[in-house]
């Protein structure tokens, strides 16, 4: 990639193809049927810029999922929150809720794509999960710990609220939802204990 993302430029940029795409969406109301040409054309810019920000309309949607999911947490759960029970409560419940409105936003067109953000999202719980725990000082936990912790947990969180989400109508999100906290608030109590404390 010839951009560096960190750039307030580049940022400005992909907003406003973020922005021309979730435009071009609520006016088709499927994914797959939106064109790199059609992204361009909304956010009045030419391909060549596209194409030096992203490869293709694949890495483009990767990113435009990342950023969605990013921005649904980052309202619900600001940065500086503490790494405790509480806002574990308030990760999964958001989780749960993101999940469930993909579902029923997404088209039959739109399943092709299922994976790749599914795996955008699951990536984004473990970095924010990672990120959270190594912000804590915590006695007795290595590194490699912290990871681990974090990587399962995450699998935790987001395997049960995909599973849900894709049959809702198996068990109320208020089952699912408290099966998921008993489980994590059972092995996480002796890490719990020394982040609240």
């Amino acid at each position: 990639m010839s951009v560096n993302p960190e750039d307030p430029r580049v940022k400005r940029t992909r907003q406003l193809f973020v922005q021309a795409f979730n435009d071009l969406i609520g006016k088709k109301r499927n994914i797959y049927s939106i064109s790199v040409h059609d992204i361009t054309n909304q956010a009045a810019v030419n391909r060549t810029t596209f194409y030096a920000h992203f490869q293709d309309k694949y890495e483009f949607l990767e990113y435009w999922m990342t950023e969605k999911f990013q921005m649904t947490i980052m309202n619900r759960l600001p940065e500086e929150a503490r790494c405790n029970a509480d806002n574990l409560r308030i990760l999964i419940q958001t989780i749960f809720d993101f999940l469930l409105q993909f579902q029923q936003c997404s088209t039959p067109g739109d399943k092709q794509f299922e994976a790749m953000f599914e795996n955008a999202m699951h990536q984004d719980i473990h970095r924010l999960l990672l990120k959270r725990v190594n912000d804590v000082d915590i006695q007795g936990f290595s590194q490699e710990k912290l990871e681990a912790m974090a990587l399962v947990i995450s699998w935790g969180i987001f395997g049960s609220a995909l599973q849900w989400s894709r049959n809702p109508q198996d068990h109320s999100v208020e089952t699912m939802f408290d099966e998921v906290i008993e489980v994590l608030s059972v092995n996480l109590a002796p890490f719990w204990e020394q982040t609240t404390a």
